[in-house]
């Protein structure tokens, strides 16, 4: 069975590998195929495929799209879109430049009672043209020695329930799965059983999204627990989608390791035919 995973970022978004560095990982992981999937960004895409040459390994472009639901953060893959489609850059541009401006305000109100964070310190942990986030404040926060690791930030300072967390807009998941067929993609919902967002998405919500284009759902994913599979793989048989598995890596970002979850081949292939935006890069 062929090793396919489907969602890893790099640090052109939150992952702390550099896209050349998270094919490199795939290789070594002994992944036959590996989609590039950074928020809102296309950027680490030539990257990842001149590190592919020769390898053998197939790079999948694509991107994790911030859409958002009755205040509930919905995220949604668009693998294989055209990177230059006029809506989707747009789009993009406009949700980066937001997640930015709530970074700098998340960062001013943490500093009230953590003085030595600074936006400056955000930055170190970025690189030029990176959708900056929370990931980034956390990184701050563990070099400064405030919370040990991400997940513990995640838990405590920057958690929405920490009193500096702000949210910020995105379009909602409709808009999303439009964009990213208008530009030739095929969309599939993130991880639709962490943090509750399954639980907005009513059968009515899901036939609007399905008409609209969504293609599948990522259930084989940690964030997932095995009562929402249940529930995620009826959706998905009385709805006709497709299923994913991914690992949905950040490096040293997160505990996920490439190919903890992985997608079946057929799945896999019904998304290539699907595409008409880009097409996958084998090595």
């Amino acid at each position: 069975m062929p090793g396919i995973d489907l969602h890893a970022h790099t640090s052109v978004s939150d992952g702390t590998e550099a896209p050349g560095e998270l094919v490199r990982a795939a290789v070594d992981a002994g992944l036959d195929v590996v989609a590039i999937t950074d928020h809102d960004a296309t950027s680490g895409w030539e990257e990842a495929f001149a590190a592919a040459r020769g390898t053998g390994i197939t790079v999948v472009p694509g991107l994790e799209l911030s859409t958002q639901l009755d205040y509930a953060s919905v995220h949604v893959l668009g693998y294989l879109v055209d990177p230059a489609d006029p809506g989707l850059v747009a789009e993009t541009e406009r949700i980066r430049e937001e997640r930015l401006h709530r970074a700098r305000s998340m960062v001013e109100r943490i500093a009230v009672d953590y003085p030595d964070l600074s936006w400056e310190r955000v930055l170190e942990h970025t690189t030029p043209d990176a959708t900056v986030g929370r990931p980034h404040i956390a990184d701050a926060l563990v070099a400064l020695g405030h919370v040990p690791d991400r997940t513990a930030a995640f838990g405590s300072i920057l958690h929405w329930q920490g009193g500096y967390y702000r949210p910020h807009e995105a379009p909602p998941p409709l808009e999303g799965v439009r964009l990213i067929v208008a530009a030739g993609g095929v969309p599939v919902i993130a991880h639709p059983g962490a943090r509750g967002p399954e639980r907005v998405l009513s059968d009515a919500r899901m036939r609007g999204l399905v008409d609209a284009g969504l293609a599948g759902l990522e259930i084989a994913h940690r964030d997932n627990p095995p009562a929402s599979r249940e529930r995620l793989r009826a959706l998905a048989e009385r709805f006709g989608l497709l299923t994913t598995g991914s690992s949905d890596y950040h490096g040293a970002g997160k505990p996920n390791r490439l190919g903890e979850n992985t997608t079946d081949p057929e799945a896999y292939a019904r998304i290539v035919e699907r595409a008409t935006g880009s097409a996958p890069v084998t090595g």
